[in-house]
């Protein structure tokens, strides 16, 4: 693969998934068409050497995985090589009742998810997308994705005559300052319900919905993903955290065969903690190894032991993006580990383990690169700031898993538009190939 082909497939996934709930789609239909087997939770499993499966949950999380032939799967114990990464991104979500009319304007209330950068949401040319719960018209209820896809609204900023302070201290009050403005209020405009049920029947989506009884709706920037700069060396696009990752993931896993146990989890609510069902602290993930352990042939029922002695085989490589060094705020990084875009993978370390890399399994990545031939970097936070953290320690800690945080540096993140390099995702890429088709999984 070409890292062109690579880097156009991810700008499309991400123009294509404006929320977790299309980006699972998004997955799947790519999964489906590769040969991918989809379970259901709720129906009993028949898995089968040499087979490739994925679930999903809520719509917003997904697990897929390979069976090695039968050699491998009863081979005690099965070591599975991980892939985990998250599907959301911080957004503006609209609240269950966001009806604003106000000076003979229609806007809509707001409620921030996750840890976002707000200023650069001003101005913005905005849209909506996410998951509709409705009663069709023989009283059953269903879902149904939407993207209204042009742009219906945005959030003026004040002009600097009234804010003269503005270029010196702006600060955002979520609740007063970020409800988007769609419209000049009018006989036509209905409450937001309404127009919710009037977009499924005019785009022809859910021509069957009689109400709308429920909504997971966010706004979105309207530009589209771009390779920019002078000499093409930057990726410009909305929700790099983490789709980004998750691209890679996917591809890798796409490549692979079934000589190894190979397993992609893409896990929503990561920006807000983990802590749901569909999230990496809920039982998702331990479920799906639970069920493929059970599956194997011989014995009929998991044991206690079975799960410990693969989680003791195995290696998760936690991928988040990581912060490269701004060239205009270089005092925000320590000296030795500063990550510069586009000069390969960042192995995050964190001796409070806000990530959950070790000597161990920092030294099996760094393996994988040297073996795909792609460089590798180190991050470590300032020691006077605060360090963020991911699914590893997570999914370390719930599991008990040897894991590995590693990503892609990166600018602006948590921002509506973020940028990283145009050659650090395929380099992960590579790395992630070999983990799935050659390396032992430890070093």
């Amino acid at each position: 693969m070409h890292m062109h082909d690579f880097n156009a497939r991810l700008l499309n996934f991400i123009a294509s998934s404006p929320t977790p709930f299309h980006a699972v789609a998004s997955m799947a239909d790519r999964l489906l068409a590769a040969g991918f087997e989809l379970l259901d939770e709720g129906d009993a499993w028949q898995l089968q050497p040499g087979h490739r499966y994925f679930v999903t949950r809520n719509a917003s999380s997904l697990i897929a995985f390979t069976l090695p032939h039968a050699s491998v799967l009863t081979a005690a114990p099965l070591a599975v090589r991980l892939v985990g990464t998250h599907t959301d991104s911080p957004c503006l979500r609209i609240k269950p009742l966001p009806d604003l009319r106000r000076n003979n304007y229609l806007q809509l209330g707001v409620e921030v998810y996750g840890g976002a950068l707000l200023n650069p949401w001003f101005d913005r040319d905005l849209s909506i997308a996410g998951r509709v719960d409705y009663l069709s018209t023989d009283n059953s209820l269903r879902s149904s994705l939407i993207d209204m896809r042009r742009a219906v609204a945005i959030i003026p900023s004040l002009a600097i005559h009234l804010d003269r302070e503005a270029n010196q201290s702006k600060s955002v009050n979520a609740q007063r300052d970020l409800p988007p403005v769609l419209s000049i209020a009018g006989v036509r405009d209905g409450s937001f319900d309404d127009l919710l049920l009037a977009h499924l029947h005019d785009s022809g989506v859910v021509p069957d919905a009689a109400r709308v009884m429920s909504h997971e709706l966010s706004f979105y920037d309207t530009q589209a993903p771009a390779i920019i700069g002078l000499h093409q060396e930057f990726i410009a696009s909305a929700r790099l955290d983490n789709l980004l990752s998750c691209h890679v993931g996917l591809e890798a896993l796409l490549e692979a065969g079934v000589d190894t146990c190979n397993m992609l989890i893409c896990s929503d609510h990561e920006e807000v903690g983990s802590t749901s069902a569909s999230g990496a602290q809920g039982p998702f993930l331990r479920s799906v190894l639970e069920r493929i352990i059970a599956s194997g042939p011989g014995e009929t029922r998991l044991r206690a032991e079975d799960l410990e002695r693969t989680v003791r085989s195995s290696l998760l490589l936690s991928i988040d993006n990581a912060h490269g060094v701004h060239p205009n705020f270089m005092d925000k990084h320590d000296g030795n580990h500063g990550p510069v875009l586009n000069q390969g993978p960042v192995i995050k370390i964190n001796a409070n383990q806000r990530y959950a890399s070790n000597s161990r399994s920092v030294s099996s990545f760094k393996s994988l690169c040297l073996q795909a031939d792609v460089p590798f970097q180190s991050f470590v936070v300032r020691s006077d700031m605060a360090c963020g953290s991911t699914i590893g320690p997570i999914t370390a800690a719930g599991l008990g898993i040897e894991t590995v945080d590693v990503g892609v540096p990166t600018f602006a993140m948590h921002s509506i538009r973020e940028l990283a390099g145009s050659e650090d995702a395929f380099s992960l890429y590579k790395a992630v190939r070999v983990f799935f088709t050659r390396s032992p999984v430890r070093v």
